[in-house]
């Protein structure tokens, strides 16, 4: 104990401490959200009921769970069994915990829809300060749980079979996909200055893509500042980088059938991307319609169409795209990865007929070439944007891949009758 006129040492001196006054909320959560009379729980249960086994055949049609969340029951039910796991959370003693029915079903409906956090917060009586949280969440695990669902090819295999399938669904040969990029529209971000501001006067990210011939996403990038061209895209991505490095193991050049020169493996894109011995373009201007740069740009633009349908019909079933998310760029990120987990998922479920029902993507007919327009195409077009055209000096080597190319669809073994009329 220290004396009365002792003074205490400076290691032993108090410092005061000041506590700021506790926040008085006026409530915890909306009335009309306290009322748990229909809660999100519930109304999942309820559009299950279109699919009753109760129900005659012809009246289970299950089309009020397809029309909200866009996937049959089935699927979401195997959705729920994968990411279950991850969104599994423990009541606690002030509330009960939303349900994985309930935190999936309200981040496919936000997918789906692109409804504003206002409009879910209603429909499902979640706060949308909690549904800006499990959105998220739930997009973090669909990627993590569908990882199997997108592979780039590894082996020299894998890359032969993509080749195999466009030569013999699009008649293109030594073709291995079609790569594209894509703006994807954002509010303008908080404190973000000009990093997402592109010279349109829009914010937005760029995503990156390649796609196989049975209109799969093989690889995507996204997160790339708005700034760039396609071909600045491209050299930017990992994607790229693999195919320098051979990380990839890219096949080497092999004939085209019924020649014996030997020519690159390529990739078909759009005319915003450089022309490289490994990337085809169209040839520029305008040409007679039975000339020969005609023809290879027919042929050409024939094997893009995958790349053109697949986004046609992603914007029209997540249509969360097709309006300028408000969303930070990260989660915008998350949100537009997840549909493209979530399309090759429903592309390679038993029941794809259900997301793409026939007549979804463009037909060709196979005596006259009449195109035969796809059901995405009646939608008014919105959501994703194109990159403009930028003119490029190629090298002389590119040029001539381009003209094998060329010759090989005049020639006997490459044409196709109707397309020499175009």
């Amino acid at each position: 104990m220290f004396k009365k006129d002792e003074t205490l040492p400076p290691s032993t001196s108090f410092v005061p401490v000041s506590f700021e006054p506790a926040i008085v909320r006026r409530f915890w959560a909306r009335a009309n959200l306290n009322s748990k009379w229909y809660p999100g729980n519930d109304l999942v249960s309820d559009l299950l009921l279109d699919d009753a086994r109760t129900l005659k055949f012809e009246f289970r049609c299950d089309a009020g769970f397809r029309n909200f969340f866009r996937m049959s029951s089935m699927e979401f039910e195997r959705l729920l069994n994968l990411v279950g796991p991850k969104l599994a959370k423990n009541d606690t003693d002030f509330r009960r915990a939303l349900s994985i029915n309930e935190r999936l079903g309200l981040t496919l409906r936000f997918l789906t829809s692109g409804d504003s956090f206002h409009s879910l917060m209603y429909t499902f009586k979640i706060p949308k300060q909690v549904i800006s949280k499990v959105i998220p969440e739930v997009c973090d695990a669909l990627i993590e749980v569908l990882q199997e669902y997108i592979k780039t090819p590894k082996n020299d295999n894998d890359w032969k079979k993509i080749a195999t399938s466009f030569n013999r669904k699009w008649k293109f040969p030594n073709c291995v996909g079609a790569i594209d990029g894509k703006h994807i529209t954002l509010q303008a971000p908080v404190k973000s200055g000009i990093e997402f501001y592109n010279c349109k006067g829009f914010y937005r990210v760029v995503l990156f893509s390649v796609i196989d011939s049975d209109y799969n996403f093989i690889y995507a990038d996204i997160g790339c500042q708005c700034r760039i061209s396609d071909g600045g895209l491209f050299r930017g991505t990992k994607f790229k980088k693999a195919l320098q490095e051979n990380i990839a193991n890219f096949p080497p050049e092999c004939s085209l059938p019924g020649k014996t020169v030997t020519t690159p493996l390529v990739f078909l894109a759009d005319d915003a991307f450089p022309l490289t011995p490994n990337v085809m373009k169209s040839y520029p201007g305008s040409h007679n319609p039975r000339s020969k740069r005609r023809l290879f740009n027919s042929r050409l633009n024939r094997g893009r169409r995958v790349s053109d349908n697949v986004f046609g019909v992603i914007s029209t079933v997540f249509r969360v795209l097709r309006v300028p998310m408000s969303l930070q760029p990260e989660t915008a990120k998350k949100v537009t990865l997840s549909i493209i987990y979530l399309h090759n998922f429903l592309r390679k479920s038993p029941s794809k007929q259900i997301y793409n029902p026939p007549g979804t993507f463009d037909q060709e007919c196979l005596h006259t070439g009449e195109l035969m327009l796809g059901i995405w195409r009646r939608d008014e077009p919105g959501g994703f944007s194109t990159f403009p055209t930028v003119p490029r000096r190629s090298t002389s080597y590119a040029e001539s891949v381009r003209n094998r190319f060329t010759e090989y669809f005049c020639s006997p073994e490459g044409k196709i009758n109707y397309t020499n009329n175009k």
